[in-house]
């Protein structure tokens, strides 16, 4: 497996609770376009609709060499799921209040996957937190390294 994309900011900005590895619907170029690494989750979430999940926000750049027919960057993409997989999400993002949010994108076997994470967001308190207790782990880590 072979990372194209990682989304950072998930990490920091929501509690992950639970990963689902789902397929990408894409276009055309839009694969020599992964492969070239010319993709941004920053900003992208997912959302059920009419038992399908759906990947918004996602830009995927055009690729370089193809023609006039590429793809919209930031059209919405379709994501593959089970159908008892999309029936327990939508369970949970509704009753508890929980998101999807894209982790990273990968090939494997020649396939793209998006990680989807359900996650739930942070407050500023929690970001702070987490924050401290990073910094505190480093500064252990770098205590214990000049000891030995």
């Amino acid at each position: 497996m072979s990372d194209v994309a990682t989304n950072h900011q998930a990490r920091h900005a929501y509690f992950i609770e639970e990963t689902y590895e789902a397929g990408l619907a894409l276009l055309g170029t839009e694969v020599k376009s992964l492969r070239e690494g010319k993709i941004n989750l920053k900003e992208s979430f997912a959302r059920i609709e009419g038992g399908e999940v759906f990947l918004y926000r996602c830009h995927i750049s055009p690729y370089s060499h193809g023609n006039i027919a590429n793809p919209d960057p930031i059209r919405t993409r379709k994501l593959l799921l089970r159908a008892a997989e999309v029936n327990r999400l939508f369970g949970k993002t509704q009753l508890k209040g929980l998101t999807l949010v894209p982790l990273r994108v990968y090939f494997k076997g020649g396939w793209a996957k998006v990680e989807l994470a359900l996650a739930r967001g942070k407050k500023l308190y929690d970001k702070r937190a987490t924050a401290a207790t990073k910094s505190a782990k480093r500064d252990i880590e770098r205590a214990t390294h000049r000891r030995r």
